[in-house]
């Protein structure tokens, strides 16, 4: 990384960029796992784990709560599940786990933790202390757990002695799909399972529900969804695992539109045909561009068009690929409008807020609403870009800069909470 510890002078490109990346595996999935299998009746073996700041501490959280996890010689992680909750409840002292900035940690964790019986206390970066936890936290009250919060947010306490009741729940997840997949996730070990029902008008990230589904399925639990936002888990530990955890799509984003900026082509291997990973839409994205998309048994490959197309997308269900699409519309020849994004203030930082600052910064001219970006003028101006302790604001500001020689980014490592080598991997397809 050129520059110093905590700034990244970012390639720009001196021609379309030809590139085959390979990308780590999921972050979504490997968390999903994890969780999956601290809960489930025995061992568990996942292959091609991300390695990244949100996984480990993923890791050290379940470990924290009394499961094994190790690594095999090739990366794989061995996970033996937790002990049965009557083994564990007899002792008093309380737990301790560290979300970080993880919002899976923070939302996927704290059902798992009650019930154990055990008194665990979560807390986090500072940071973190902003974002939106009330929503579990009442659930969890209503489902039989005690809870100790000053303001519905980290730092907090649950504490189920007796087991969690379970039963159903009524919860408004208009803020994060995370609420619903972490009451899913561990519902099976309440004594009632979980009956989940959303009560709001919107429901963001619907996909990554899906990929809930699809892996409590892989591990033997049905879900029932007698109707479009209610879904049910009745009581039972899932099934021992041996999955291989896909590429990560989302982190593939940033190099497809690396292609698409400088009418270059992109090839991502093992991009699979099936999945549930919000990323894969990219690939229609890529396409409203302009792009051309080709998907085969290499993997997929975008090829730039020689001028970008205007977009209008409603984003609402696929927000984590708002920063990169966004630096990608702030070049198109014409006015871009991205849509259904509201929830996305709630996320590691208000990002509609970071990218309306840092584009406008760099010369782009942004028009922001509570839900919506419109960009209307390329960026053209070098700026110092600030990440705001946010991985997706590093991937975004590498894009502009690949158009704006003399970008520099400000603290680039924040991107190992989901992908340690970007950056070499960025510098390796530009070419730096």
């Amino acid at each position: 990384m050129a520059g110093s510890p905590s700034q990244w002078r970012a390639p720009a490109a001196s021609a379309p960029i030809r590139a085959e990346v390979a990308v780590p595996g999921s972050k979504s999935l490997t968390n999903r796992y994890l969780i999956t299998a601290a809960a489930a009746d025995s061992a568990s073996i996942i292959r091609n784990p991300l390695v990244s700041r949100d996984t480990r501490l993923m890791i050290e959280a379940v470990r924290s709560l009394g499961v094994r996890v190790t690594e095999t010689d090739r990366g794989d992680l061995r996970v033996t599940p937790l002990p049965a909750p009557e083994a564990a409840a007899g002792s008093a002292d309380p737990l301790t786990v560290d979300c970080g900035l993880a919002g899976t940690v923070m939302r996927f964790v704290p059902p798992l933790a009650a019930a154990t019986g055990r008194t665990v206390r979560f807390d986090g970066d500072e940071t973190a202390y902003t974002r939106p936890m009330s929503t579990l936290l009442d659930a969890l009250t209503v489902l039989g757990v005690d809870v100790e919060s000053a303001d519905g947010r980290l730092p907090f306490s649950v504490r189920a002695p007796g087991g969690v009741r379970g039963g159903h729940v009524r919860i408004d997840a208009s803020a994060s799909s995370q609420f619903v997949s972490g009451l899913l996730l561990s519902g099976g070990l309440f004594d009632l399972g979980v009956d989940v029902t959303h009560t709001g008008d919107a429901l963001p990230s619907r996909p990554h529900i899906d990929m809930t589904i699809e892996v409590l399925e892989d591990a033997g639990v049905r879900v029932d969804e007698p109707e479009p936002g209610h879904w049910v888990v009745e009581p039972g530990r899932p099934r021992g695992l041996d999955v291989v955890v896909e590429p990560d799509l989302s982190n593939a984003a940033p190099f497809l539109g690396a292609a698409l900026v400088t009418g270059g082509t992109v090839t991502i291997p093992h991009w699979p045909v099936h999945t549930t990973q919000a990323g894969d839409e990219f690939r229609r994205i890529a396409e409203a561009f302009g792009g051309t998309v080709a998907l085969t048994r290499s993997g997929l490959t975008v090829t730039g068009p020689a001028s970008l197309s205007p977009v209008d997308l409603d984003l609402s269900h696929v927000g984590e690929l708002t920063p990169v699409t966004a630096a990608v519309a702030a070049f198109a020849d014409g006015t871009s409008t991205l849509r259904g994004i509201g929830h996305l203030r709630g996320h590691e930082t208000d990002r509609l807020a970071a990218l309306t600052a840092e584009l406008t910064r760099a010369g782009a001219v942004v028009d922001e609403t509570a839900d919506s970006l419109t960009l209307r003028r390329a960026p053209h101006e070098p700026s110092l870009w600030s990440t705001y302790h946010d991985h997706r604001m590093v991937m975004a500001g590498a894009i502009i800069a690949l158009r704006v020689p003399g970008t520099v980014l400000d603290d680039p490592d924040t991107v190992a909470k989901t992908m340690p080598t970007f950056v070499q991997l960025w510098e390796e397809a530009v070419g730096a």
